[in-house]
C-alpha cells in the first residue's frame, strides 16, 4: 500500500519502539517482518532513531517506517530524511502540524482531552494519537471524547497503556485506525538481542488485531 495510514488500518496495530543502537535496526526489521508486522514507529527518544530509520530504509524497504516523539521541527526533518514515512507525537503543538503537512507527511498528534481535540480539528487534523491512552480512561474516554466529534470524520491510534490482552476492546471503538504496541518490541528485549520473542509478540499482536477487525466490520 502507498498509503502509510491505509497499511496501518488494515494490520490494525502498530509498534512503537525506543531502539538504542542503529545496529539493531535491521535483526529488528527482520523479526517485525518474520511476525507479519510490516510497519514500526521509531521514536525520538533516543539518539539513535534516525540513524535506525535510515538503515531500516536502506537494508528493510518493505518495512514501513514512520516516527514517533516528534517534538520540533529538527527531528521532523532528521525524521523525513531518514526515511520516515509517517509521522506521532505525544501532544499537540500547530507549528509541527503545519510543517508536517507542508512537507507532505501524514502526521498523527497527540491529544488527551476535548479541548486538544478541538485544537488539532480546527487545524485540520482529522487523525489523533490517544495518549496516554490507559492513563487518560482507556476505551470508555475515547468513546466519550470522540463523540462530539464523530461529524468531522476523526480517527484514532491509542497508545500508552494498550496491550494484546485489550486490542479488541480499542479496535471495537470504529474511530479507531490502530492501537500502538510499546509491548510488542521493548527495548530491553531489543539490547538482550530477543528477536525471536519480538517476532512471537508482533505475531500474537497481528492475530489480535485481525480477529478484532473482523468482529468489527
Amino acid at each position: 500500500m502507498d498509503n502509510p495510514i491505509d497499511l496501518i488500518a488494515s494490520l490494525g496495530v502498530v509498534p512503537v519502539i525506543a531502539i538504542e543502537k542503529a545496529s539493531d535496526a535491521v535483526p529488528l526489521a527482520d523479526a517485525l517482518l518474520e511476525g507479519g508486522l510490516p510497519v514500526a514507529e521509531i521514536t525520538f527518544r533516543t539518539a539513535a532513531a534516525a540513524d535506525v530509520l535510515a538503515a531500516i530504509r536502506d537494508a528493510r524497504p518493505e518495512l514501513c517506517i514512520g516516527a514517533g516523539t516528534i517534538l520540533d521541527k529538527d527531528n521532523l526533518k532528521r525524521a523525513i530524511d531518514s526515511g520516515a514515512r509517517f509521522g506521532l507525537a505525544p501532544g499537540y503543538d500547530p507549528d509541527i502540524v503545519d510543517a508536517a503537512k507542508a512537507a507532505g507527511l501524514p502526521f498523527c498528534p497527540g491529544i488527551m482531552t476535548p479541548t486538544d481535540l478541538t485544537q488539532a480539528t480546527a487545524r485540520g487534523v482529522r487523525l489523533a494519537k490517544f495518549f496516554p491512552a490507559g492513563v487518560a480512561g482507556g476505551p470508555k474516554a475515547l468513546s466519550g471524547i470522540a463523540a462530539p466529534f464523530a461529524h468531522l470524520g476523526v480517527r484514532f491510534i491509542p497508545t500508552g497503556g494498550v496491550t494484546e490482552g485489550t486490542i479488541g476492546e480499542w479496535l471495537s471503538i470504529k474511530q479507531v485506525v490502530a492501537v500502538g504496541g510499546t509491548w510488542i518490541a521493548k527495548t530491553e528485549d531489543i539490547r538482550e538481542g530477543r528477536f525471536a520473542e519480538i517476532a512471537k509478540n508482533a505475531a500474537g499482536a497481528v492475530k489480535a488485531a485481525k480477529e478484532a477487525l473482523e468482529k468489527r466490520a
